[in-house]
């Protein structure tokens, strides 16, 4: 095997980035034993930035803000990075031309995972910046892939949900079974899976307690930045 990579993970809220940073580090054992993972650098500005871009429709600054950590992260070693981020992924076409290192797009990798396994028509959850954006119904399309979006009123209360409680580690009993209501409704229109479109997502909800399988963007990001980082997956 050659060198392994230096992952950067350019992050924007606490727990998306925790659980992708976490997920490389523990699954990397799958290639390179006990306790081995790549080396992985990590840099987010405070999320309040990323939110006040946001919602004054700024993805302009949100570029912005994922170049200045790019070239840090470049700085510190990484060879290409990742954003364990949906949302402001909206500004991703701004940041590409100017980046001092490739990315893995998420968007991309779940779609391609979601060719991979078959499904062919899927729902999508998020907060509302990504529910009202075409980063997945782009993604998905160029899969060959449905999107089905949540009405205005869910996407408004799905996305309130996740940054009242979820971005902070808020994890309710009674969102949980919200969240099975929603794909509940994605199952009545025919979707055959489900996109885990928001990385804190996967803290409250799984294939164990869903009515549809899950494609979880968080851990298959960090998944497809170990493939990058060391090669195909031992035994795959």
């Amino acid at each position: 095997m050659s060198a392994p990579l230096h992952i950067g993970i350019v992050g924007c809220s606490a727990e998306g980035a925790a659980l992708c940073y976490r997920t490389v580090c523990e699954e990397g054992a799958r290639w390179l034993g006990p306790h081995g993972h790549p080396e992985v650098s990590l840099h987010t500005p405070s999320l309040r930035h990323y939110v006040d871009c946001l919602e004054r429709q700024d993805l302009a600054g949100v570029a912005a803000l994922m170049l200045d950590s790019a070239h840090k992260l470049a700085a510190a070693g990484a060879d290409f990075l990742i954003c364990p981020d949906n949302t402001i992924h909206q500004a991703f076409e701004q940041v590409r031309p100017h980046s001092p290192r490739p990315w893995l797009h998420i968007a991309e990798v779940v779609a391609e995972a979601a060719r991979a396994r078959g499904f062919r028509r899927l729902g999508l959850t998020g907060t509302r910046w990504l529910l009202d954006s075409g980063v997945y119904p782009q993604a998905l399309a160029a899969q060959g892939l449905d999107c089905v979006r949540p009405t205005p009123e869910v996407r408004a209360a799905m996305g309130q949900l996740i940054m009242d409680e979820l971005v902070r580690g808020v994890l309710k009993a009674a969102s949980v079974q919200r969240f099975q209501a929603w794909v509940q409704d994605f199952q009545q229109q025919g979707c055959d899976a489900v996109v885990l479109g928001c990385t804190e997502i996967p803290l409250i909800l799984n294939d164990s307690n869903s009515a549809l399988p899950t494609l979880d963007s968080t851990r298959l990001l960090a998944r497809a930045a170990l493939c990058r980082a060391l090669g195909p997956e031992p035994g795959a």
